[in-house]
């Protein structure tokens, strides 16, 4: 089997708009949620989000194209691009035939549809569309962009799997380059779901945390008191290569990805099941050939929501057995949010820093004990422990599972 590594990383969040001030802001347990700025929030039931701070899209792409595209793909081409540096990609010389894009979203151009429509209805019927309506809207044109920007000819396309849309494309992008068919592919996702149609939509279904007296600490993760997540949004990327494409041209190499588990839980559209978390993490513990006692830390879907954070832990013990007592979890949408789509590329590019650097960072915001939740959570400081096998666990509306095991490299 063709071994697969990642070789660059790039991460634009709502605590740091690249990967160093990400992980930074993760080891200081910086909350990145607030009021929101973008509209007036004081018709909603939240008032608040984790909104990119600081972010302006025309220092990173060229304004007459800006307009061609929604703002999820300005943060897929911005993330992408910091992680083909990062990776030291030679474009000259690379074979481009074998490069390939995989860039997911939940959602895609949400504003932009909101934005269209409103016009239409504002002009009384009158159908003056913009030409760039439908290429800004859909998902797969993250992909296009990049590709189309560095000339990449590999498989290119989007994966969507509502919050397990990206931790997908990471799990395709391993087995596209294991089964031969790419030496390198650019995978990742985005979200840009912070306007007046995410917010009234996950208002009403009564899913995000109203907490608008307090929202830097409403992102509370296994707390007895947590009430719903916090909207976030923004973008990973992450280059996974074949290891011997790798070796040859003296590629750093952050992790290995050991192995992937997909399951449905076939149960309800939007609550989650414990036995098809569970089923996700034994698949992906299969995949990668390795024991539940190797594992040492869990990157954990952790949203912040009553019925959630319960069931992922109930999965954790029918895994683990006496074994998840031993293990570090975190969630890292105690500080970002919850970024949909791109959740699960935002939060392995965590994963694989905790890995990188032997430290595992906190989960922020703990009050008080939850008895359904008594697990190591890595509440409030960063741990550092010795960590070779690591888990990233997505679930997705829709049943959708994904988890990802992220390897400490070894030649």
């Amino acid at each position: 089997m063709r071994r697969v590594v990642v070789t660059g990383l790039g991460a634009l969040t709502p605590i740091g708009l690249d990967v160093k001030s990400y992980w930074e802001a993760l080891l200081q347990g910086v909350s990145g949620a607030d009021y929101i700025t973008r509209f007036d929030p004081s018709p909603f039931r939240t008032h608040f989000a984790c909104e990119l701070k600081g972010f302006d899209a025309s220092k990173y792409i060229d304004r007459r194209e800006l307009r061609k595209m929604d703002a999820f793909s300005h943060y897929a081409i911005v993330a992408a691009d910091e992680a083909i540096g990062d990776a030291g990609l030679p474009q000259a010389s690379i074979d481009k035939d074998s490069v390939g894009i995989i860039f997911a979203s939940g959602i895609g151009g949400l504003y932009s549809f909101m934005e269209e429509i409103k016009a239409y209805t504002q002009s009384g019927g009158t159908p003056r569309f913009s030409p760039f309506f439908i290429p800004k809207m859909i998902i797969d044109i993250a992909a296009g962009h990049i590709s189309i920007k560095y000339g990449y000819r590999g498989p290119n396309y989007a994966t969507v799997s509502a919050c397990t849309s990206s931790a997908n494309a990471i799990a395709d992008g391993f087995l596209l380059i294991r089964a031969g068919m790419a030496d390198v592919m650019v995978v990742g996702g985005s979200e840009a779901p912070i306007n007046e149609a995410g917010v009234g939509g996950f208002n009403a279904m009564r899913a995000l945390s109203e907490r608008n007296d307090d929202p830097k600490t409403a992102s509370r993760p296994f707390d007895k008191d947590r009430d719903g997540f916090v909207l976030g949004e923004g973008a990973a990327a992450l280059v996974l290569e074949e290891l011997e494409h790798a070796r040859r041209r003296g590629a750093r190499i952050y992790a290995e990805i050991a192995g992937v588990g997909l399951s449905a839980d076939a149960y309800h559209i939007t609550a989650p099941c414990a036995k098809g978390a569970a089923l996700v993490m034994q698949r992906a513990l299969a995949s990668a050939q390795i024991r539940p006692e190797e594992v040492d830390y869990i990157n954990v879907h952790g949203t912040s929501t009553p019925l959630g954070d319960v069931s992922e832990t109930q999965a954790i013990k029918t895994v683990f057995g006496e074994h998840a007592y031993k293990l570090n979890i975190s969630s890292t949408k105690s500080m970002i949010g919850h970024l949909l789509g791109a959740a699960g590329a935002v939060e392995a590019v965590a994963t694989i820093l905790s890995i990188y650097h032997q430290i595992v960072h906190p989960t922020i915001n703990h009050f008080t004990d939850d008895p359904e939740c008594d697990l190591n959570y890595t509440f409030h400081t960063p741990q550092r422990r010795p960590i070779r096998y690591a888990l990233s666990n997505s679930f997705g509306f829709g049943g959708h599972n994904a988890c990802l095991v992220f390897k400490r490299y070894e030649e």
